[in-house]
């Protein structure tokens, strides 16, 4: 069984949850394995929601959801441009 992926709020409340942790005193070793994560996933979920409220965690992962669709659109009518230009110079 896989496992499962927190979501960006849950990571967020977790890094808050570590801070406070770490703020009481507590080792930051201690704190991450309060928590329940690995020392990695903790320096790199802070890495990259750091100083995010869970509102701009959801909606930067809104945008990043947004950003790959428009990019495969845009693959997908590169692709078709390029097969018909091929077809109008008449090397199908």
């Amino acid at each position: 069984m896989s496992r499962k992926r927190p979501k960006p709020e849950e990571i967020v409340a977790k890094l808050r949850q570590a801070d406070v942790l770490i703020g009481q005193g507590t080792s930051v070793a201690e704190a991450i394995r309060a928590i329940g994560v690995s020392e990695v996933t903790y320096y790199r979920w802070r890495r990259e929601f750091g100083g995010l409220k869970t509102d701009q965690v959801r909606r930067m992962k809104d945008l990043e959801t947004e950003n790959q669709r428009l990019r495969k659109a845009i693959a997908d009518l590169t692709l078709d441009k390029l097969i018909l230009q091929e077809a109008a110079r008449g090397n199908f």
